[in-house]
């Protein structure tokens, strides 16, 4: 099990590259990723998603690299014939306002857009190199920081999940006691009714009719088939997000049920508990991959 959260940076320089790698992540319905790379690396990024999509199913994952050069692969071209159509040019101007052109400065020729072209080589498969040292072990600490928590996480899904434990066997111990109780009002409505007229076995069949409606019997073998199923999840599937969610909705329905047909104050509390239990698997589900 993986917590949606985690977070791993470092940064180091390999063959004069200072290179950073930063990857955090936060909670969210499905994997939402973005990748952020300098402009001329953006090719690279296809097979960052590919390396995180292998190990990440759930969250909205931030990953960011930098990089920076720290000797100079820029490459500078003069072109002399723009550097002297800017000269005449500015001649030119010079007569047509009556001035001395004299000698034109180097520094206002050279400023000008054309006469110096600077370019970058860039090696992309050397950069992913480079990239690919630092990243993969960021990589790891990302994905061992998400194990780490989603231990944890875990360990206190299984201790809420003791607890609904308690409240359905505590349900079923109580079960007996809410038909007894069930049979005795019935009784009690019909001799107050019928007061001495009372027909014994048209008690029972009302009883038992009412029963079949009343009991928690159903509702408990659901509820114990639910817990079973998220024990299962919780320890089993390496992704039980989803399904935890999907079978606590599940298994809310029947605590509900049972809670709407409770006859005893010792119920009502377990239903309570029992309620808030699920309400905890709930909560810590959304951070569970």
């Amino acid at each position: 099990m993986n917590s949606m959260t985690g977070y791993a940076y470092k940064e180091a320089v390999v063959e004069d590259t200072q290179i950073s790698v930063e990857i955090r992540s936060v909670n969210s319905r499905f994997l939402d990723l973005n990748v952020n790379l300098p402009s001329f690396l953006n090719i690279l990024e296809s097979r960052i998603r590919k390396d995180v999509g292998q190990e990440v199913v759930r969250g909205k994952v931030d990953v960011s690299i930098r990089v920076r050069d720290l000797t100079s692969n820029a490459v500078i071209v003069a072109d002399p014939k723009a550097a002297l159509m800017y000269r005449d040019a500015f001649v030119s101007v010079a007569k047509a306002l009556g001035k001395d052109a004299g000698d034109i400065p180097l520094e206002l020729i050279i400023q000008q857009e054309g006469v110096l072209n600077v370019s970058h080589e860039y090696d992309v498969e050397s950069y992913w190199q480079k990239i690919q040292t630092v990243f993969k072990p960021v990589f790891a600490q990302f994905v061992e920081d998400r194990k780490r928590e989603g231990e944890n996480l875990k360990v206190d899904l299984l201790h809420k999940l003791d607890v609904l434990d308690e409240c359905a066997s505590f349900f079923k111990e109580w079960q007996p006691r809410m038909e007894e109780r069930f049979r005795e009002n019935i009784t009690k409505k019909f001799h107050e009714l019928l007061e001495d007229h009372v027909d014994e076995n048209k008690i029972l069949e009302e009883t038992a009719s009412m029963l079949v409606k009343y009991t928690i019997n159903e509702e408990i073998i659901r509820l114990h088939s639910h817990l079973v199923a998220l024990r299962k999840e919780i320890t089993d599937d390496p992704v039980p997000g989803k399904r935890i969610d999907f079978i606590c909705q599940e298994a809310n329905r029947e605590i509900n049920t049972i809670g709407s047909k409770n006859q005893f104050t010792e119920i009502g509390s377990m239903v309570v508990q029992a309620k808030d239990a699920l309400e905890n698997i709930r909560e810590q589900s959304k951070n569970v991959e």
